[in-house]
């Protein structure tokens, strides 16, 4: 007996409860946000919603094997994120968290916040997966 596996490879999740928003957002909403590092790392993002759909379209659609990025077909660099958050609180962005200073506070971790991830939904968008937060400003402004 053979059973069907679909692995969802998940990028930075974006959602109104806990997750990288609850770490983000307070920052830029006291205009404390910034680009990190010079900015041009990409981020591979997705809405919530869209991850849970992309669940169920994975469950529901029996033709899917093997692995999936889920990620929003639009990925940013970090600058753009940057730009697009600020946007969206409204609220200007004056500075950078320079490289050193993140691998200080953060150590290895740093790693996470300053390598490039610029991945591609091309596989699942092919399946028929209809996203429903295909641009940045749009997802954020419903989260935020």
């Amino acid at each position: 007996m053979r059973i069907r596996t679909v692995a969802l490879r998940i990028g930075v999740v974006l959602g109104n409860d806990g997750g990288a928003m609850e770490k983000m957002l307070p920052p830029f909403r006291m205009a404390l946000g910034g680009n990190l590092g010079d900015g041009k790392q990409w981020m591979s993002w997705i809405h919530l919603v869209d991850l849970a759909d992309m669940f169920v379209h994975a469950i529901e659609n029996q033709d899917l094997k093997g692995p999936y990025n889920a990620v929003s077909p639009h990925p940013v660099t970090n600058k753009v994120f940057t730009e697009t958050l600020a946007k969206v609180v409204n609220r200007p962005v004056f500075f950078s968290i320079p490289r050193f200073a993140l691998k200080v506070a953060l150590g290895e971790m740093s790693a996470i916040l300053l390598n490039s991830q610029y991945v591609s939904s091309d596989r699942i968008w092919n399946t028929g997966f209809n996203f429903r937060f295909t641009t940045l400003e749009n997802a954020l402004t419903e989260i935020c």
